[in-house]
């Protein structure tokens, strides 16, 4: 481990403290470890180099929509490497909520993502990509039989 030292000015060490106890973080090494690997991932996530990501889709649909449950239904069973559980909710007559945890290559993620939310009838969508790595002989892309 590296030791870093870093001066602030003062009004931004006082904002960074109140963030750092408002997220509930024990101490500041912490709190910058946690925005640097927030910032480090997301960078990788822009330039295409996070190679596996682990994602949370979520999206709103008409029920009443001809097929649509069962188009979406038929999106997952195809990507069933990618799609790991699901959440189905009811949130009006005419609307159930979807959430969608996924797991894979992050192309193959945001292309799954996407397919799903251009689907006619679903009305919002949007998808949070979490940029990992596996650890090299760990089963975490790996599905068991």
């Amino acid at each position: 481990m590296q030791r870093l030292t870093i001066s602030l000015d003062d009004e931004l060490a006082e904002a960074f403290d109140q963030l750092m106890q408002k997220r509930g973080y024990a101490n500041r090494s912490e709190a910058v470890r946690d925005l640097l690997r927030r910032e480090l991932g997301e960078s990788d996530l822009a330039s295409g180099h996070s190679k596996e990501c682990v994602a949370v889709l979520s999206y709103v649909f008409d029920h009443h929509e001809r097929q649509l449950a069962s188009r979406l239904t038929g999106l997952q069973h195809d990507h069933h490497d990618l799609a790991i559980a699901t959440m189905h909710a009811h949130i009006s007559h005419e609307d159930c909520v979807e959430t969608v945890i996924l797991r894979g290559a992050t192309r193959k993620v945001q292309e799954f993502a996407h397919a799903v939310i251009a689907e006619s009838g679903v009305r919002h969508g949007e998808v949070k990509l979490i940029p990992v790595q596996s650890k090299p002989g760990t089963a975490l892309w790996r599905r068991k039989s």
